[in-house]
């Protein structure tokens, strides 16, 4: 690494002082490249990717899908497939491991160096119960352990990591085991054998956000008990402020910024990273602007641009940026660095994201000041019931359960207003998306969409119903056809409903237009496009009949951060400029702090509590809504390392089988406060929704108290 005074151009090594004590793990000038099929070119996927590992200490690697991170980390495991050609220096305790054989790496991994993967199912034997798979990973390096030793060794590790009931538990196969659950089992793998180096590759992308507390948690325990150091891969840069020491950001295969956390976040030199930053949903901030939109894509890693690879997509990009590729010189502090001729300008104008990167004007709402009771109700749902029956017997079937999905919902949305509806996964909110959508009759209940009772229109006014009630879906590349183009995608629903060609012609242009994509890309498939790209033409194709109403189910969850903002964005200019409803659904709080007005907190298929946005965040009053707010990391060191986090025990009870009394309570940490007196009407008695401090707040607790978050 070299520092370059950016006013004369003098280039000096760069030596990081983190004290006397030596690398743990030592990555140095590493490449991978993977070889093109046929006459295919090279893919370039880590271009020279180094940094120093001390024990004890957290680094976080963050950055876009296809950032090379991942890669990165399975070259240093020595992961990756016999074809890719790998070259430069990784060193363990000094000890080279690039071109060690098999049997050699295979004694490092699981003891000195260990890893834990994104996807705990894939990574643990569905055969094999984890108890076992726990005690192999402990005999393979300590051959002389008994069975029994391992096996006990095991189940201590179990409890190390959380995992309740652990010597039962111990016989248990991965697909018993919630995703939490087995992440945590992923991570006493990991520990086994007390390594020196734990690699987490997204240890909680997949996971809600009071399960990825816990993960974290666990982590900070088993760093405690094992003293090992540890890289944290991740695209959460909340996550990253609160548990990291130092930060490594990733850019087409190679390191763009690296330095202290604080460094990093408050005196960001790279306009990648100050992307990145501001594109991020703060929980943290009251008044709602717009995100930073960082245009563009990642460029190909089989041709990449000449010079600075970020160039395309930088708002300070010069020519003298096309010209080379630029070297990570030192800004500031000696183990800050960042590969940009413009640092030092950055520096001196003390320039943040909202400085360099032009952000959208939104539009103002002149319908805003109507009171909300003076709106149009554009959907109402009445105690919806939703109950699968739970069956058993593979002829000869009888009915064993019932699962309880959706059990007695009430809300409704009024005209240009955003209703969030938020819980962890399996709480209710698809089932409810479903029921709302399919404009049956439910098993109980009402849903009233525009002023039509669901189950009581005929074929002929469902059909026309639908042209103001549309959804965006995900996951956009399994919701759009790939057999057809994207014109075909978007004219479909203007020809069903009997659009003239002219007219339809003009119209898909329009609404290309209207999403920020070209009209000339119409002839294109959806394959030929990026994620962020396809959401927009999922949303192009919603937005095709003039609804009224829009159902978002998770429309942003699939993106990077980068390219999240912009469709956020494009979200509240549409609302505003075309005067629409939105439901969206969502599991992230942060994305729905800044976009809805109401939230809808559900809970095991019923709604504990519901109001409007700056009351729910400001003052939660349910003691499981204070849980969610309270586990959402914010992307500010200082901020994070002060808050306290509410750790929600275990997981979501089966909804086949919900507690009596308040379904909450086995994991509610009020209720293990209160008296036995108290705590008996919790244990018999369901709460209802009732009014609490807010004007428009209510919440299903028989001891709901707002509460203030830091």
């Amino acid at each position: 690494m070299t520092s370059t005074d950016t006013r004369t151009g003098t280039q000096t090594p760069v030596r990081e002082n983190r004290g006397e004590n030596t690398p743990v793990l030592e990555v140095s000038d590493l490449f991978v490249t993977f070889p093109g099929a046929a006459k295919a070119p090279d893919v370039q996927a880590v271009r020279g990717v180094g940094y120093e590992l001390r024990s004890g200490e957290v680094l976080g690697i963050v950055g876009e899908s296809g950032s090379g991170k991942s890669v990165s980390s399975l070259a240093t495991m020595g992961l990756l497939p016999p074809h890719a050609e790998i070259s430069g220096s990784v060193r363990l305790h000094g000890e080279e491991l690039l071109g060690l054989g098999d049997q050699a790496m295979a004694r490092k991994r699981g003891k000195a160096i260990s890893m834990v993967f994104q996807d705990p199912l894939s990574g643990l034997t569905p055969v094999y119960t984890v108890g076992d798979q726990i005690a192999e990973t402990v005999q393979v390096h300590n051959q002389a352990l008994s069975k029994g030793d391992a096996a006990k060794r095991a189940v201590e590790l179990l409890e190390l990591v959380g995992i309740p009931n652990a010597a039962q538990r111990y016989r248990a196969f991965p697909h018993e085991f919630s995703g939490g659950m087995r992440q945590r089992v992923m991570i006493a793998i990991a520990i086994a054998n007390d390594p020196d180096v734990i690699i987490c590759d997204e240890p909680t992308t997949a996971l809600d956000v009071t399960i990825q507390a816990q993960v974290l948690e666990v982590l900070k325990t088993a760093q405690r008990e094992t003293g090992a150091a540890i890289v944290m891969i991740t695209h959460d840069l909340g996550v990253v402020a609160g548990f990291v020491d130092r930060v490594l950001v990733m850019y087409a295969g190679r390191a763009v910024e690296v330095g202290d956390v604080d460094d990093v976040y408050y005196r960001t030199r790279m306009p990648y990273t100050m992307g990145l930053l501001g594109a991020v949903p703060r929980l943290d901030l009251e008044e709602r602007t717009p995100l930073v939109p960082i245009k563009g894509n990642p460029p190909s890693l089989t041709a990449l641009p000449p010079g600075c690879p970020y160039a395309p997509r930088c708002p300070l990009v010069k020519d003298a940026c096309t010209e080379s590729e630029p070297a990570l010189y030192q800004v500031g502090a000696s183990t800050h660095a960042a590969a940009c001729i413009r640092a030092g300008e950055i520096e001196e104008n003390a320039w943040t994201a909202a400085d360099i990167y032009p952000l959208p004007e939104l539009p103002e709402d002149a319908e805003a000041a109507v009171p909300r009771a003076e709106r149009e109700v554009v959907l109402e749902v009445n105690d919806l019931i939703k109950h699968h029956p739970l069956m058993k017997g593979a002829v000869f079937k009888r009915r064993v359960g019932t699962v309880y999905a959706v059990d007695g919902i009430t809300f409704d949305i009024r005209e240009r207003e955003t209703l969030g509806l938020v819980g962890e996964s399996g709480c209710g909110k698809s089932s409810t998306l479903m029921e709302i959508l399919s404009l049956q009759a439910p098993q109980r209940g009402t849903v009233v969409v525009l002023g039509k009772q669901a189950g009581g229109m005929n074929a002929r006014q469902r059909f026309a119903v639908r042209r103001d009630l549309q959804v965006v879906f995900q996951d956009p590349m399994s919701s759009l056809d790939p057999r057809m183009p994207v014109f075909e995608i978007i004219a479909e629903p203007l020809r069903t409903h009997g659009h003239s060609a002219p007219s339809v012609r003009s119209r898909v242009n329009e609404l290309l237009t209207v999403v920020g994509l070209e009209p000339a890309h119409a002839a294109r498939y959806p394959q030929e496009f990026s994620g962020g790209q396809r959401q927009r033409i999922g949303i192009a194709r919603a937005l095709a009949l003039d609804p009224k109403l829009l159902v978002l189910d998770e429309p942003v969850s699939a993106l990077d951060v980068s390219i999240q903002a912009g469709v956020i964005n494009l979200l509240e200019q549409l609302k505003v400029e075309l005067g629409l409803s939105y439901l969206f659904v969502a599991h992230d709080l942060s994305v729905i702090r800044h976009i809805a007005d109401r939230v809808a907190v559900m809970y095991l298929g019923k709604i504990v509590e519901i109001g409007d946005v700056e009351s729910i965040y400001a003052t939660p009053a349910h003691p499981y809504t204070q849980a969610l707010l309270s586990a959402i990391p914010v992307p500010d060191p200082e901020k994070e390392r002060a808050r306290t986090h509410i750790l929600l025990e275990g997981d979501l009870p089966s909804p086949a089988n919900p507690p009596s009394g308040c379904s909450f309570r086995t994991r509610c940490p009020k209720f293990t406060i209160l008296d036995p007196a108290e705590q008996e009407a919790c244990l018999t008695t369901e709460p209802g929704l009732e009014p609490v401090a807010g004007d428009d707040q209510a919440a299903a607790c028989h001891y709901a108290e707002a509460r203030v978050v830091v």
